[in-house]
């Protein structure tokens, strides 16, 4: 018989260096909710990031745990939990919770129990904050030495700010995240100065609902779905507007939806990005199982805060190596 399971909750404040700017406003720390399951023998941990974006709160994210504690005397597994709780930070921590238990259980690492190779080291983008066009080229050359630069845009000048970027970091593939912040008015011409930029993707320009311009504008540079897209019931409808999904435990809710969603995209005909929000490795660790699949990877959370956990992932470079079991799976 399995042993019985416990759930603790927790939140944690964890500073960012500097701040975290972005078209809906800034930021200097984050909070993360951390599920912890154990059954006396061994423990399992998942993290979460909630997201004001969708309506999510700590106090939120922290209750609905709290409220599905109590199934787990009554066998709630992993399979279970996808029926049980709806997609979004809370089912993130708890399912994440569930395979780092699982592998613990197993003695094997999260990678067997998927039936999936061993994860090996990948590029990972790092973010350069919204700024002026002067901030944000002393931000890229400074970081000019890494291989792929995410530029935050979403506001009046992006064209300068874009321009300005590439002239900071002439060597490095750019991706831009607009976070909705453009409109159908200045779409073409944002466009345009992110191909002269030699841009090779661009998230979210568009605010998911008014975004239908997206399937009349030429697309010089391949777009792609980040608030609009969820988990896999989401992706059909973002045919003939995107090229591509981003792909967020967050947002999916977790590991189990994010590799049944990987596979539906790739079905589907769409580039696959996995992104993260600002956390600890201990968020960013299950994502790198389906960050294996993707065209673009954009897991340095970590890299963003003041400090991380000390069992985190290790960042080399532009590259950010598979967690360890200490930290996750």
């Amino acid at each position: 018989m399995p042993l019985p399971l416990s759930l603790t909750i927790r939140t944690e404040s964890w500073p960012i260096a500097g701040s975290f700017s972005i078209s809906r406003g800034a930021k200097t720390e984050v909070q993360v909710v951390v599920a912890e399951l154990s059954d006396g023998r061994h423990r399992g941990r998942g993290e979460c990031v909630p997201y004001a974006r969708y309506g999510e709160t700590v106090k939120g994210v922290m209750e609905a745990l709290g409220g599905i504690s109590g199934r787990l005397a009554f066998g709630l597994d992993r399979k279970a939990l996808q029926h049980e709780m709806p997609a979004g930070a809370a089912r993130n921590a708890l399912d994440c919770a569930f395979w780092d238990l699982e592998a613990k259980r197993a003695g094997k690492p999260a990678h067997d129990l998927a039936g999936l190779p061993a994860p090996h080291a990948l590029t990972t983008a790092y973010t350069i904050s919204m700024g002026s066009p002067e901030t944000m080229a002393e931000a890229a050359r400074a970081a000019s030495q890494r291989r792929l630069l995410k530029i935050k845009l979403g506001g009046a000048g992006d064209p300068e700010r874009i321009a300005a970027v590439r002239r900071g970091a002439p060597q490095s593939e750019l991706i831009v995240d607009a976070n909705e912040g453009w409109t159908a008015k200045n779409l073409t011409e944002n466009l345009a100065a992110c191909a002269d930029a030699g841009v090779t993707l661009i998230e979210q320009p568009l605010p998911s609902d008014d975004d239908t311009a997206l399937a009349t504008v030429k697309r010089p540079v391949a777009i792609c779905a980040d608030e609009i897209v969820h988990d896999r019931a989401s992706l059909a409808a973002l045919a003939g507007r995107y090229d591509a999904v981003n792909i967020k435990l967050d947002k999916a809710g977790g590991l189990t939806e994010a590799l049944a969603m990987a596979a539906e995209a790739e079905r589907l005909g769409f580039r696959i990005m996995v992104g993260c929000m600002v956390a600890t490795s201990l968020s960013m660790a299950p994502a790198m199982l389906v960050a294996q699949r993707a065209r673009v990877v954009d897991l340095d959370g970590a890299l963003l805060l003041a400090k991380d956990r000390p069992d985190g992932l290790r960042y080399e470079g532009s590259l950010v190596h598979p967690p360890t079991s200490g930290l996750w799976g």
